[in-house]
């Protein structure tokens, strides 16, 4: 589904604030899960969920489960220019994203991850 990820694709996915947010804070922190972005963008887990699934649906994420949880993360086999476009616009928009990472990062009692095995 990756190979198939077009620059038309891309930008319609991430045209959603939302699913930009989302995708900035995944591309920034390299996993997360569903109650961490629900309370880093302050919207209900439903919401947050439905947008994830798009995301996961058009190539752009993966999901593994770890007990209870859900974590998303980049697809590990996103062509380069993805990965750099990504880099960049989370460059240049750190105060854009700056209210949500701070609440990710005041958010207390965050889920343990075990290691990633790409």
């Amino acid at each position: 589904m990756v190979e198939h990820l077009t620059p038309t694709a891309l930008f319609k996915c991430l045209a959603d604030e939302t699913r930009a947010r989302l995708t900035l804070l995944i591309a920034r922190e390299g996993e997360l899960c569903v109650c961490e972005l629900t309370a880093a963008l302050e919207e209900s887990q439903p919401k947050i969920s439905r947008h994830l699934a798009l995301l996961r649906s058009s190539g752009l994420l993966e999901d593994r489960r770890q007990g209870q949880w859900v974590y998303y993360r980049l697809h590990p086999h996103l062509p380069d220019w993805v990965h750099e476009m990504l880099a960049t616009v989370l460059a240049a928009n750190r105060n854009w994203l700056r209210p949500d990472s701070e609440r990710l990062e005041g958010m207390r009692k965050r889920p343990e991850r075990t290691t990633i095995c790409a």
